[in-house]
């Protein structure tokens, strides 16, 4: 079957035809930077018209960022679930409403074949109550559904996947911790192939320090702010969300690569959002380790993971205590390409895997139709 995979993210537009049973990628295409999601959607439309017949999907799969508590699993796209995504838009705002639209404007292109949506926290809803219930009135999460959904299911998925490959173990067999770290960065807790604890919550703000989102702080903080006359609610959500992480600490950039070279030529600030990155993943990391009671494997993905081999010497380095010995040569050779980072003896062996989300899109989606 060759499956279209569609991948709306909040800044971007990601799309791959694929023959499922080959495991073959057959054309792909990327908008970076969308301001104007109409104008995206005519060049990518414009994109997918221009595919020849044997390129031609027969069925589309959809990432959709939220599903809140009512998928647990992909499912074919239908009037009542295109509600039901629209239902969880207060807890993605920015991601959600471009998913919505990237349907729509797939339905159109393609309105004869089967669209499926496969969800991000899908893959974090095995995660036991004491893991997702917050610590706060129960009664919120009984009759407004407040707990931790987590999210980059489809990378934690695959991550965790090629890790149990590289083991030579079957994937339910797999017990390690995967991070994927990009512009917006989580952390996995697996436990036989499952997700047990993942560090973003309710909305991809909490958990780890990203390009412009804060992640954890004391809500004490946010009160504080959100008080503040100047501020108010909706702006202290915009700062957290759009102007924090390593843009609001640098005051550079949300790019890595931009900070890190700011570092280098001395900005004190860009050092600062350099270190502070790699302490907030390191001590995810450790967590992780505690909630599994140890780990056969760690796994990194996300273009951090994949290409930033100083920020991973930062966060990996100096960790033989837990058996994790990086080796350097490895890590500043393996960039853009799976491989082991770590030392052979090291009995907690460090794994590099590219993410490939759209790949496992579109793998889901003929299942889903199977």
């Amino acid at each position: 079957m060759k499956v279209l995979a569609i991948n709306c993210g909040s800044s971007s537009i990601r799309w791959a035809v694929f023959d499922v049973e080959g495991e073959r990628e057959l054309d792909h295409g990327r908008i970076e930077e969308v301001r104007d999601a109409d104008e995206a959607w005519i060049r990518v439309r414009r994109e997918l018209r221009a595919l020849p017949a044997d390129r031609t999907p027969e069925a589309v799969g959809h990432r959709v960022v939220h599903g809140g508590e009512r998928f647990t699993e992909s499912v074919r796209i239908d009037a009542a679930v295109l509600r039901e995504i629209e239902a969880q838009i207060p807890l993605a705002p920015e991601h959600n409403p471009r998913c919505l639209h990237g349907i729509r404007e797939a339905m159109g292109a393609f309105p004869d074949l089967l669209h499926v949506a496969v969800f991000d926290t899908a893959f974090h809803q095995t995660m036991p109550p004491e893991a997702y219930v917050y610590p706060i009135p129960y009664v919120f999460h009984e009759r407004d559904r407040i707990r931790r959904y987590g999210f980059h299911g489809t990378s934690h998925r695959y991550a965790a996947e090629r890790g149990a490959h590289l083991l030579g173990i079957a994937p339910n067999a797999f017990t390690g911790i995967t991070c994927h770290l990009g512009n917006g960065a989580s952390i996995a807790a697996i436990r036989a192939g499952r997700s047990v604890d993942t560090s973003m919550g309710m909305t991809p703000l909490e958990g780890l320090m990203m390009g412009t989102r804060s992640g954890d702080m004391d809500p004490g903080v946010v009160l504080e702010l959100a008080a503040r006359a100047e501020l108010g609610p909706e702006a202290v959500a915009t700062m957290l969300n759009q102007e924090s992480g390593l843009l609001g600490v640098s005051g550079v950039s949300s790019d890595l690569r931009r900070v890190e070279a700011a570092a280098a030529e001395g900005d004190a600030r860009a050092k600062l959002a350099v270190e502070l990155f790699a302490h907030r993943v390191r001590r995810g990391v450790g967590a992780a380790l505690g909630v599994l009671g140890g780990a056969m494997a760690i796994i990194v993905t996300g273009g951090i993971g994949e290409h930033a081999s100083a920020m991973r010497s930062r966060i990996f380095g100096g960790l033989e205590g837990l058996g994790l010995v990086l080796d350097d040569e490895l890590n500043r050779e393996c960039l853009g390409r799976e491989g082991r980072l770590s030392n052979d003896d090291a009995s907690l062996p460090l794994f590099v895997v590219p993410a490939r989300e759209e790949w496992l899109i579109a793998r889901e989606t003929a299942a889903s139709l199977a």
